[in-house]
Parts: structure tokens; sequence; C-alpha cells
């Protein structure tokens, strides 16, 4: 029997509840050939999507978001990820019965990312059978995007739940600067797209899931 441990919980999207990283890497290496260069093991791309295309435009094609090519280099980048937005996208382990079980005890639960709303909202349309969150705040609803703690404060709000009753999950600090810098607790989500080596115990999470099963018994008990 699953019990409530929180009033609501919140999910960051892409490493925390979705694995985006495949279509990424399609994304990246479609632009990569038409440029002529080498392809990337998707490992790589695992390591940089928490940055989003910035991130892998300035790490891959080595253009910094000053060089003249910057701006076109990431729109083309969007647009193949457009194309392939969900072909190989998929839950990670346990995300559906954790959502489940949330939607059983009547704990509302929602998604804060630094996602662009055009294509969160292309995701969850593609995912709908399996995702209903009751709240998603994209940087289009706020002024400030994380780590600053708007976006977990306006999800809050929109619930009518306390930030100190709530949890928040992510697989990047920032995630975890903006649930702490909200009130809120948080759960920093190991197994999602952290940088090689990192210590993410120097996060300081509230609690640490090293694989996303791990967030059943966090949340549910």
């Amino acid at each position: 029997m699953y019990r409530a441990k929180f009033k609501a919980v919140l999910f960051d999207l892409d490493g925390t509840l979705l694995d985006t990283a495949p279509d990424f890497t399609t994304a990246t290496n479609k632009l990569l050939l038409q440029n002529n260069l080498t392809e990337i093991e998707e490992e790589k791309i695992r390591q940089l999507i928490s940055d989003g295309s910035a991130g892998i435009v300035s790490s891959i094609f080595n253009i910094k978001s000053n060089h003249p090519l910057y701006e076109k280099t990431r729109q083309d980048l969007l647009d193949y990820y457009s194309q392939y937005l969900t072909d190989k996208t998929a839950p990670f382990d346990g995300i559906i019965e954790l959502l489940q079980g949330l939607d059983k005890i009547n704990v509302p639960w929602g998604i804060v990312t630094n996602k662009p709303e055009i294509y969160t909202k292309a995701i969850l349309k593609e995912f709908d059978y399996i995702l209903s969150p009751k709240i998603v705040v994209c940087p289009d609803h706020v002024k400030h995007t994380k780590p600053d703690p708007e976006p977990i404060l306006l999800a809050c709000k929109e619930l009518g739940v306390k930030p100190k009753n709530t949890v928040y999950i992510g697989d990047h600090i920032r995630d975890i600067q903006a649930g702490s810098s909200a009130g809120a607790s948080t759960i920093a989500a190991a197994y999602g797209y952290t940088e090689e080596n990192e210590d993410i115990s120097k996060w300081n999470a509230n609690f640490i899931a090293r694989q996303s099963r791990d967030l059943l018994k966090l949340i549910l008990g």
C-alpha cells in the first residue's frame, strides 16, 4: 500500500522523468554529418543534455555563444531535434509505476523544466497516455529559470501546496539549488544526465536516487 510522504511531487523532465538522450544524439549526429564531421556516441550527449542545445553546440561543435555561427548552428540542431523528438525517448525504469502510484493516492505531480514549452508540449502530447501532470512550468512561464526558485514556487502556487510539503527531483545541481531555495525537499537523480566523476553528494540534496526505481521508495514508501 502506497502512502503519501509529500503533498505534491515535482519533476525535472530530461534525465529525470524521461530518457531523451537517444533523440538528442540522433539530432546531433544528423547535424554533424551535414557538416562533414564525425558522429559521436550517445554517452557523450548524456553528459551535455542538462545544458540544452547551447551546451551541445558549445562542446560538440566548439562554437561559443559569441561566434557568428552560434545561433544558426543551434537552430539547425533544434530543427533536427524537433524531427526526432519522441522517436526513442522513453520513461526511465519505474517512472510509470511511480506516477500511477501518486495518482492512486491523489498526490498531485508536475513538471518544472528548463526545456522550452514548444518541445515540452510536443513530448507530453506523445506521452499523454502515461504523463498527465497537474502543472507544467517551462522557461516561457517565468522571468527567472532554475537555479532560481521562481519556477518551483510558481508550480507550488498553482497546485495550492506549500513548498515545505513538496519534493523536487532533478539530475543537475541547478535543480537542487532551485528546490532548496524554494523551501522544498529535494532528490538528486544520479541516474540522469550527470557529468562523469561528478560528486553528487556535494549538491546537498535531501536524498539521492542512484537508480530511477529508488524514487518509488523515496516518494511512496
